[in-house]
């Protein structure tokens, strides 16, 4: 099983967040779970 760091907030309705791998690639969702999908992209 992979273990996958990242990082993550809130700012207003949006959900921002990295992985610590690649933290020039930021990414944004519209809830934890999407921002969750969108990190699983990456």
């Amino acid at each position: 099983m992979n273990c996958v760091e990242f990082v993550h907030w809130q700012d207003g309705d949006a959900f921002l967040g990295y992985l610590l791998d690649f933290p020039d690639y930021w990414t944004q969702g519209e809830s934890l779970a999407d921002l969750k999908e969108h990190l699983a992209d990456l």
